[in-house]
């Protein structure tokens, strides 16, 4: 992996968040790459219950500044940058005060979802790829982390088309067991349309759920890997039938080997 550039994007990551299996592996994955000689960043949401002061968190002026529009709606792209203690590990958290200030992360105090995640996840996907863009670093692999990210796949092939930074990447994403109950916003799919986006490629986003969001992450994804012992059938069988090259499950003991030997032979080979 020497000399590799590897962008992990994550809905979650520890030590910033509690583990789980989504935050431990946005972690492990990274960290292991990094100790094999690889470059990498880390990407993921400043939800408001991180602790700034604990962890470290400044702004970084030269890359925030910038609206996105969401919806019709100029929202402004904070950025702020910590390091892993003793990993010599960047991450890179994408703020806004509507969307991530609040004191929680995609659940309020009774478990119902945030009414807008829609709108936070088209943020997250919109503002890491800006901001990437800003950095002016193409990076050899792109690695999606959790649902709160699966747009970023779709926005990359589709809204950034065009983008020569990334003309070269190839995207991979983890599917997990860590879903939610229900739907996301009905109205997800409009919003998603307000940017131009055919149809054709987002028509599974008529219905949010995690198993519709997951798949347009896959119709976009250049290779998978599965991250949980056990995932919802309907998301198997679709990964079965998309005819791209699948890693199974490697637990945290194990995967190191074989996630290297995926990235190299069957992501860049």
């Amino acid at each position: 992996m020497k000399d590799k550039r590897i962008l992990y994007v994550s809905s979650e990551v520890v030590p910033y968040l509690p583990e789980t299996e989504i935050s431990s592996m946005s972690f492990e994955t990274p960290r292991m790459v990094n100790q094999q000689g690889g470059q990498i960043r880390i990407f993921m949401p400043r939800y408001g219950n991180i602790n700034e002061r604990r962890h470290q968190l400044h702004e970084v002026i030269r890359l925030s500044g910038i609206n996105l529009v969401i919806n019709d709606l100029d929202m402004p792209l904070i950025i702020k940058v910590a390091s892993i203690p003793k990993e010599r590990i960047q991450v890179y958290f994408i703020d806004n005060d509507e969307y991530f200030k609040r004191k929680a992360t995609l659940t309020d105090e009774d478990g119902a979802l945030f009414p807008d995640n829609d709108e936070r996840a088209i943020f997250f996907a919109k503002g890491v790829i800006e901001t990437v863009k800003k950095l002016n670093w193409s990076p050899d692999i792109i690695h999606v982390h959790g649902w709160l990210a699966s747009l970023l796949p779709m926005y990359l092939k589709q809204f950034y088309k065009d983008e020569p930074l990334f003309t070269e990447s190839k995207i991979v994403t983890s599917i997990y067991n860590q879903s939610f109950e229900g739907t996301l916003n009905k109205d997800m799919v409009n919003k998603v349309k307000f940017d131009n986006i055919d149809d054709a490629f987002i028509k599974e986003l008529a219905k949010p759920t995690y198993n519709s969001l997951m798949k347009v992450a896959i119709d976009h994804s250049d290779a998978l890997i599965i991250g949980s012992k056990e995932i919802p059938d309907e998301l198997s069988k679709y990964l079965n039938e998309s005819k791209k090259p699948i890693l199974d499950y490697k637990s945290k003991d194990e995967f190191g080997e074989a996630y290297v030997d995926f990235y190299n032979t069957k992501v860049l080979g």
